[in-house]
């Protein structure tokens, strides 16, 4: 049986002012509250709402056969209540059918595990009380911040009560050999792994509209032959998982309604389940839906889903972009001794992993997806506003 497990984020960052020099010490704004209200209601218009109605549309109509999984961050959530009402309630409704799983996460979708790991456990439990609060939902399975793993980080979930899976990127330089269909085992062998396949959800979320891609235009059948096609060389009675996770932004917002990505996503369950050895699952089912010795997989090193390289240097890998991070987690330490909330909070804000997205100098097709998603002109100009506003936290915390 291969079993089709969707996972979509569903993020929204809070977007710094154009945060100059004279406004420190100023008493002005950081966040755009503007920015971010328009966004999260055009985003909710296009994609959200829309897509939530036909996802509950399919679990209704298949009556428990179809599944996905979300990962909603608190960032997104809080915006949520403040821009858009009716989006927190269709996620409400989705998670009632019971076929819904929500994953765990950093509250505010931040690299914490990478410079600091009581702030990381801090924001994991923030999310998980966040969880249960408004879904009434204990998670389960948990995806650290663009599926950053590496081995010491399953170490740190594992003390986590509850946690019995991680879900990461499929990456061809730790597979090897390897495929992504199977369930793996962190490399102490004590948490369930489940890898992105990353070529056939790409398809979707970067390519489907794609004039220029040799397969353009992808249709419901060619997708599904390409699924059936996976399972020629498995034999066995084995249960597999293909691990299609993406953005949920994808639906809409990235792919837009007149490119067909909502009929594709009408019309896909149907032709799954007309196959008896295809269906769907969810990450938490991977417990106990992996009837086999699954093999131990090592990350040494940090993975990510992001560019080509699927490391960190979407976030860390110029000089800009290492000196706001390192400035940022000094000045929580020095934020948290002094004990003020307030300013505990803006700084947690300014952990979310956008803000050093937007300052990646790359070039060529990755440097234009990351031209994509930033609100700024240029890498700089998100460095300048950033680092402006770190200097305000400062100021602020030094009164």
């Amino acid at each position: 049986m291969l079993n089709i497990v969707f996972y979509f984020q569903v993020h929204q960052p809070y977007r710094l002012t154009h945060f100059n020099v004279i406004d420190i010490a100023d008493n002005a704004k950081i966040f755009d509250d503007k920015l971010n209200g328009d966004v999260m209601r055009k985003v909710a218009n296009n994609c959200y709402l829309p897509t939530n109605k036909l996802l509950l549309e399919l679990i209704q109509k298949y009556e428990g056969r179809f599944k996905v999984a979300f990962s909603i961050t608190g960032t997104a959530l809080e915006q949520f209540k403040l821009y858009s009402p009716e989006t927190l309630d269709s996620f409400k409704r989705l998670v009632d059918t019971g076929c819904v799983e929500l994953l765990g996460e950093t509250y505010f979708h931040s690299l914490a595990f990478l410079f600091d790991t009581n702030e990381f456990l801090d924001q994991v439990y923030m999310h998980r009380e966040l969880m249960q609060k408004e879904f009434g939902y204990y998670t389960t399975t948990f995806r650290n911040t663009e599926l950053i793993y590496q081995d010491r980080l399953s170490d740190i979930i594992y003390e986590i009560d509850g946690f019995k899976t991680i879900i990461t990127e499929g990456v061809d330089r730790i597979l090897d050999w390897r495929s992504p269909l199977y369930a793996y085992k962190n490399y102490a062998k004590n948490l369930n792994l489940l890898l992105k396949y990353y070529q056939l959800a790409d398809d979707i979320a970067f390519r489907f509209s794609n004039r220029d891609w040799p397969e353009y235009p992808l249709t419901v059948d060619k997708f599904v032959n390409w699924i059936d096609q996976l399972t020629l060389a498995e034999k066995g009675d084995k249960n597999l998982f293909l691990n299609l996770f993406m953005d949920y932004e994808t639906f809409g917002e990235h792919q837009w309604a007149t490119t067909g990505i909502f009929d594709f996503m009408r019309h896909f369950p149907d032709s799954i389940l007309k196959k008896p050895h295809l269906g769907f699952a969810n990450p938490k089912d991977v417990s106990h839906l992996a009837n086999y010795q699954q093999e131990s997989l090592s990350f040494p090193k940090p993975v990510s889903w992001a560019d080509e390289q699927r490391d960190l240097s979407a976030w860390l890998g110029n000089e800009m972009q290492q000196n706001a991070s390192e400035t940022l987690y000094e000045l929580i330490n020095r934020i948290k001794e002094k004990g003020d909330p307030e300013l505990l909070r803006t700084a947690r804000l300014l952990t979310t992993s956008d803000h050093f997205y937007y300052m990646c100098s790359k070039y060529f097709q990755d440097g234009d997806v990351h031209k994509y998603f930033s609100p700024y002109d240029s890498p700089d100009q998100a460095y300048i506003y950033y680092i402006n506003a770190l200097a305000e936290l400062e100021e602020l915390l030094l009164r």
